[in-house]
């Protein structure tokens, strides 16, 4: 079952959820290099890299709320409301640990043991949003769909490269 938001086939949250999952990954890394060079410029980058994931995760969020809503009721959808839930208490985790930061110096303990709890929580989410996918199936193409869309022989993609089909 294909959601319900994509572009030319390709759902949009998968997508858009390497946005906030990288930045706030980076965002950990920056204060690793920053404990152990106490070079300030670390500091800065792990700072704005986390305001820039808590952007990219509510982007994602959208096309995520819309697939989970229009899913039938089923296993893969408890699944997507816990799923949903982690998401949303990280985006709030991470406003918290954002503000935090600005009142604090930069070797403060409490937002680094926090970015560290969130990436955690950031792999329990992620990996529900992989049961979804590779368990069940949301927002994949079934094969027998997928069979019927291959471009015949001789015919020409999207993007204008001649297919060949071989036997």
């Amino acid at each position: 079952m294909i959601g319900k938001t994509n572009l030319a086939g390709h759902p949009l949250h998968p997508i858009l959820v390497t946005i906030p999952i990288g930045l706030w990954i980076f965002s950990l890394a920056c204060d690793i290099i920053y404990r152990a060079t106490s070079n300030l410029t670390w500091d800065t980058i792990a700072f704005y890299s986390m305001a820039a994931g808590i952007i990219g995760a509510l982007l994602a969020a959208v096309p995520g709320f819309f697939d989970l809503y229009f899913l039938p009721p089923s296993h893969a959808k408890r699944i997507g409301l816990w799923h949903m839930t982690i998401n949303l208490t990280l985006v709030t985790l991470y406003v918290i640990n954002f503000f935090w930061r600005r009142n604090l110096e930069p070797a403060a303990s409490g937002p680094f043991v926090l970015s560290i709890l969130s990436v955690i929580l950031l792999l329990a989410s992620g990996w529900l949003g992989g049961e979804i996918v590779y368990r069940y199936g949301v927002a994949v193409l079934p094969v027998d769909e997928l069979k019927a869309q291959k471009p015949e022989e001789g015919r020409e993609n999207i993007f204008g490269l001649h297919l060949h089909h071989r036997h």
